[in-house]
């Protein structure tokens, strides 16, 4: 079931996510349905708290990523063949010079800028299954799960950007949170009651 993804200023995407506990009701069923939610708006990325639950869960498959000319041929397979779920994760280091990179969210429709990340994550999270990993991860992996991470943590983005760049934009996210906006997948909106 394709689920509304929640826009921005609602309070949800701003709240720390809570841990899970492998009995939480229906996690297949959630799983399932925002693997097509996430597909549904071209996402390589999805987070819990942007379908409204301020939990430590989120998804990344980079497939979309895997048609950028620009790769070689071994980091497109990589990028093609990387889907997973995040659960309860905790980022242990991030390591490198930061680059920039033009970053956008399902939940800040329209709104793309370039954001500082550093280019190595080792992260702790748990599968689908509850089984434990420490894995590291580089380059775009990296990012989307850095970006997917913040999520879970009450940081979107936008948070990132400089003051200049954030009095910038202050009037696009507020017609986001209005609903005014043209998103080709359905959203919720904080400060418009009726769902699209």
């Amino acid at each position: 079931m394709i689920l509304p993804i929640v826009a921005y200023g609602d309070p949800v995407l701003k709240k720390k996510g809570t841990s899970i506990t492998k009995d939480y009701p229906e996690l297949d069923e959630l799983l399932k349905n925002m693997f097509e939610t996430m597909y549904n708006a071209h996402g390589v990325g999805l987070a819990a708290p942007q379908i409204g639950l301020p939990i430590r869960l989120f998804l990344v498959d980079t497939k979309p990523f895997a048609d950028d000319e620009e790769l070689t041929a071994e980091e497109q397979e990589v990028l093609a063949n990387f889907r997973q779920v995040f659960i309860n994760a905790e980022i242990v280091e991030e390591e490198g010079d930061e680059w920039a990179f033009n970053e956008g969210c399902l939940s800040i429709p329209d709104v793309r800028e370039d954001v500082f990340r550093k280019p190595k994550v080792t992260i702790e999270y748990m599968d689908e299954n509850f089984k434990s990993h420490t894995e590291t991860f580089d380059g775009l992996i990296a990012r989307v799960i850095q970006h997917e991470y913040d999520h879970i943590e009450g940081i979107l983005f936008t948070d990132k950007l400089s003051s200049l760049k954030k009095r910038l934009i202050k009037g696009r996210l507020s017609n986001i949170s209005k609903g005014k906006i043209n998103a080709d997948y359905r959203m919720r909106f904080p400060d418009q009651k009726k769902k699209r």
